[in-house]
């Protein structure tokens, strides 16, 4: 269970710190995961621009998807080599058209019907091509149920989790062994999961406050260490996942 209040817990608290550390850590970890060759990539993470902004400028093609959950918010200019397309669903794509599927910003947690929307994403990959999936876990779901005193909810979590969030809105929270379970009933091999951080948020602030320049060494440190399908920390999964050939 995270000490955290729940309105920290998605990014838009004051832990300053901690935050700049994780959204470095995806950072790297996107850049580590992103094709040699250039490539065509789609972004399902709900239009914020970062995610394809990055691979862009890494010289790959991206075709953002803008959520029209997201009319009416702020949101960047496309830059560089990057398509955006207002769609519900991925139906505008034909079959093995990408190469690769960023589905970050929690889209499947977001996306309550997520068996649904990861078969679109093994439908659109092509042989060989590659998803990168962040999701909500286990650990945050739970403490946001026991910040809103949900105590009959924690002892009732069943097949799928869906957590109200205080602002109303729900959350489709997994274990790592439902989200490879997910993954392998689309037809996608797993190549790595973990969490995306295991370092605490009273770490990160230590280490920083005593040395501002330590966050290049931070990130290292956590993507070196290998808590594998680990679901008992991190408020976020991450998988990395192949389509058969």
């Amino acid at each position: 269970m995270l000490p955290i209040p729940a309105e920290e817990l998605n990014g838009s608290g004051s832990l300053g710190p901690y935050w700049t550390f994780y959204r470095a850590v995806a950072a790297e970890q996107l850049r580590r995961w992103l094709p040699e060759r250039r490539s065509v990539l789609l972004d399902m993470s709900g239009g914020r621009g970062r995610w394809g902004k990055q691979a862009a400028e890494a010289g790959h093609r991206v075709i953002e998807v803008i959520d029209f959950r997201l009319a009416g918010r702020d949101r960047p200019e496309p830059a560089g080599d990057i398509g955006q397309i207002r769609a519900d669903d991925l139906g505008f794509l034909p079959d093995e058209s990408v190469d690769g599927v960023v589905a970050e910003e929690r889209a499947l947690s977001v996306e309550l019907m997520a068996e649904s929307a990861i078969s679109d994403v093994a439908r659109v990959l092509r042989p060989g091509g590659r998803a990168l999936i962040c999701v909500d876990s286990l650990v945050l779901g739970m403490a946001i149920l026991a910040e809103q005193n949900y105590w009959a909810h924690l002892c009732q979590t069943g097949e799928v989790m869906l957590v109200p969030w205080p602002d109303g809105s729900i959350t489709r929270c997994f274990s790592s062994g439902q989200l490879r379970e997910l993954l392998d009933g689309a037809g996608l091999e797993v190549e790595w999961m973990r969490p995306r951080t295991v370092l605490s948020p009273s770490t990160v602030d230590h280490v920083l406050a005593d040395d501002p320049d330590a966050l290049a060494k931070l990130v290292r440190t956590e993507l070196e260490a290998h808590p594998d399908d680990d679901d008992t920390v991190g408020i976020h999964l991450v998988a990395s996942a192949r389509k058969k050939d």
